[in-house]
């Protein structure tokens, strides 16, 4: 494995490709430590070591600790992956975007250029929230009573709001440069670096909240079992066979050959993770908005929600929680793998699967074999993220800053498999070996 990397940091294109991606890092972790003008630095310093509001853990996540320090990354690249999902759920809705899907390159450049301006009105609506949440008493650190935005100042809201959204359409810019001139899908290589980035200090804490090294250890341990584990769950995959059928044209003989259709265990990814979190993340934000009076008792239903759906070790949440997962699992294959083309794609190339009649038996036959495989992938969907909140109650780790989480992990080891196939074939292109020999 050393040897590889060795081999190609002394190729010169890759070398240049690899050296520029490490460097966009870099500006990337750099800017998630300037803070936003009109933000009381020191006081948010002090405030950083308390509780944090548990519902923006995933935002946190995704920002590399950026948000609730107030910097000019606090968004993270949360607005573009919002973005990303809706404009690919409407393709399913809207046929201008279903017909802009299927023209090609073309089409793909006009559905990113819309995924570029919902992002940026996406970040307008989420930095208003977060300038509303930080000048809000207790709003990002529940036990903090420190005035994090000192000024009332219509002008300082504003230039806030206005430095939030151009530091997230900074991060994509960035993103879209490491896609084009470095190694890896830069919207995910960002990321990767925004959760890396927080281990060595998730780790930490738990130390010092056990006072003792052992449980750090035994954290480590299992985070190394866990992501071996993910490893063999999201290599998994049911191979349908298909068998072209010999076709000639002219005095040329084309088909006959073998072939199979690949169906992951995990086909949604973190997809459902992050739908779910957001989701459950919505009736807190309406109850924290609705408290009024922190001097005075809450609303019954404010009690409720704060008591049941905020803290992630209540049997409500981990219920809600889980059952969450499994329908947007299901919802999002049945969205992103349709049986019917996939089928009718087949039938047009003079492919069929042995046993199947080709058209609408195999497309049934492919509904069949997804609706069974899905279920097993929503269940380790469920199971991994349900981790930090079993570690909550077992080892009184902070849910917001345990590290080997359910979206951490599903995206480091995703991300890290994918970059690292990435590399492997560009050293095959030019050593005709890879990692594995």
């Amino acid at each position: 494995m050393l040897s590889a990397f060795a081999r190609a940091f002394r190729t010169p294109d890759l070398r240049r490709k690899l050296l520029f991606t490490m460097a966009i890092m870099g500006v990337f972790r750099l800017g998630s430590f300037v803070p936003t003008p009109g933000v009381d630095y020191q006081a948010v310093q002090r405030c950083i070591g308390t509780q944090a509001n548990s519902g923006l853990g995933l935002i946190n996540l995704f920002s590399g600790g950026a948000l609730l320090q107030l910097s000019v990354f606090a968004l993270g690249i949360m607005p573009y992956i919002t973005a990303s999902i809706i404009i690919q759920l409407l393709t399913v809705v809207i046929p201008r975007f279903e017909t802009l899907k299927e023209e090609g390159q073309a089409g793909t450049a006009k559905l990113t250029q819309y995924t570029r301006y919902l992002t940026i009105g996406l970040a307008i609506l989420q930095s208003t929230t977060l300038v509303a949440i930080a000048r809000n008493e207790g709003g990002l650190f529940q036990s903090c009573r420190e005035d994090l935005v000192p000024s009332n100042s219509y002008v300082t809201i504003l230039l806030m709001v206005i430095t939030l959204t151009a530091g997230t359409g900074l991060i994509m810019w960035l993103g879209e440069l490491v896609t084009e001139r470095g190694v890896g899908n830069g919207m995910s290589l960002l990321i990767f670096t925004s959760i890396a980035a927080g281990f060595p200090g998730a780790l930490w804490s738990i130390k010092q909240q056990n006072d003792s090294i052992d449980t750090m250890l035994i954290v480590i341990a299992i985070g190394i079992v866990i992501m071996a584990l993910v490893v063999f769950v999201e290599q998994s995959q049911r191979r349908i066979p298909v068998q072209y059928a010999k076709r000639q044209i002219g005095r040329k003989m084309y088909g006959g050959t073998s072939t199979y259709i690949p169906i992951k265990v995990n086909m949604a990814g973190v997809i459902p993770v992050i739908f779910a979190s957001s989701l459950l993340y919505i009736p807190a934000l309406i109850a924290q908005f609705n408290r009024g009076d922190r001097t005075k008792p809450p609303a019954g239903w404010v009690n409720w929600i704060e008591t049941h759906l905020v803290k992630g070790d209540h049997p409500i949440y981990m219920l809600a929680y889980v059952a969450l997962i499994i329908f947007f699992t299901y919802f999002y294959v049945a969205i992103t793998f349709n049986p019917d083309e996939v089928a009718e794609n087949m039938k047009k190339y003079g492919g069929f699967i042995p046993g199947i009649r080709a058209g609408r038996p195999t497309a049934e036959y492919l509904d069949y074999v997804l609706t069974r495989i899905t279920l097993p992938g929503a269940i380790y969907l469920a199971v991994i993220s349900l981790i930090p909140l079993v570690a909550f109650a077992l080892l009184n780790a902070n849910t917001n800053s345990f590290p080997f989480g359910g979206t951490s992990i599903l995206i480091i080891v995703g991300v890290g498999l994918e970059t690292v196939k990435q590399i492997e074939s560009q050293l095959q292109q030019r050593h005709y070996e890879g990692f594995l020999r």
